[in-house]
């Protein structure tokens, strides 16, 4: 499906810096490369005190909203899915990721962080994400790290694509794995 090496995907245990690794690699990408055409988002925590309250997805034009959370309570939120104490915002989440994952053809890099059980609710999330994996535009993806022994079939799927690339983070080689996507995309990316 996805031409060899052009998914690459990023997956580690939480809180080891897999949003922080995509986020750096896109700030680099551009700064190096101005004119570069990414689509795509990540999400980010949303904290309260010290404490983790929900997600918000930010896309990589700066639009924000909310992802889930554990503080909201109001009749929509009643049917929302939950993932741990968290209520997923399906609507939201779609509103702002669905768009940004439409294939263009002058889209140079697809960025989504993070591909998981929160965004996977959405019945629309995983084919717009095979067709971006069928276009011919690079794909840059986190991944959760799976649980007990067991992935997501959504992210088994995308895991065992022929062509996928699967980079393990650690807080020990965060910075040369960083390095590593880095480079090889800007091998992939068109010559500006």
């Amino acid at each position: 499906m996805a031409a060899p090496g052009k998914c690459l995907l990023v997956t580690g245990p939480p809180g080891v810096g897999k949003t922080t690794l995509i986020t750096r690699v896109f700030e680099s990408l551009k700064a190096s490369n101005p004119h570069l055409k990414v689509q795509g988002f990540y999400t980010r925590e949303i904290r309260e005190g010290g404490d983790r309250v929900g997600f918000e997805v930010v896309t990589l034009d700066g639009r924000t909203g909310p992802l889930a959370s554990s503080t909201i309570s109001t009749s929509d939120s009643l049917r929302w899915p939950t993932v741990g104490k968290y209520k997923v915002d399906i609507a939201s989440f779609e509103s702002l990721a669905l768009p940004v994952l439409q294939v263009k053809e002058d889209t140079d890099l697809y960025i989504i962080d993070e591909v998981g059980k929160m965004e996977l609710y959405s019945s629309a999330f995983f084919p717009a994400v095979l067709k971006v994996l069928q276009s011919n535009s690079p794909l840059l993806a986190s991944i959760p790290i799976p649980k007990n022994g067991r992935d997501i079939p959504g992210v088994a799927r995308l895991r065992n694509q022929p062509g996928a690339e699967v980079f393990t983070l650690s807080a020990s080689n965060r910075d040369a794995v960083r390095e590593q996507i880095y480079n090889k995309l800007l091998g992939l990316l068109p010559k500006q």
